[in-house]
């Protein structure tokens, strides 16, 4: 992966004093492995570009689409930075704002999807199997 510019690091971290409305609902729907276990990062720097969310178990980004990214510029702009992510082994996944607001379980359905091979995390506490901190086997005289 490539580390990101100095400035971009900057502008990352006052974007995510102000996302906009869709990105905050997503953002409180994913957030603290909510969803598949998987860790997402708000606003993430790579190269000179900012993710609205990044899993990088998955090497997932989440992009919110305004409609601002319905325009013809603004539409080629998102294809050269969806070629340059994906050769850097990150997927893409735009979903609409509107669709966000309107529809956030199917959003959520469509990213648990494809973020399905993202391992657990690390289990805290004894581990599994371990003898001494199993409770004794049921004795059936209850």
């Amino acid at each position: 992966m490539m580390y990101p510019p100095q400035k971009t690091v900057e502008r990352a971290k006052a974007l995510r004093r102000k996302l906009t409305l869709p990105e905050v609902v997503l953002w409180q729907a994913i957030r603290g492995r909510k969803l598949a276990g998987a860790r997402f990062r708000r606003q993430h720097p790579i190269g000179p570009y900012i993710l609205d969310f990044y899993c990088e178990a998955a090497g997932l980004a989440v992009e919110v689409d305004g409609q601002g990214h319905e325009h013809p510029d603004q539409m080629a702009h998102d294809a050269r930075r969806t070629a340059w992510l994906n050769l850097r082994g990150v997927a893409v996944y735009r979903v609409a704002a509107r669709d966000v607001l309107g529809n956030l379980e199917g959003v959520l359905f469509a990213i648990r999807q494809r973020v399905g091979g993202v391992p657990p995390p690390p289990l805290r506490g004894p581990v599994v199997g371990s003898h001494a901190t199993l409770p004794p086997p049921p004795t059936g005289e209850d």
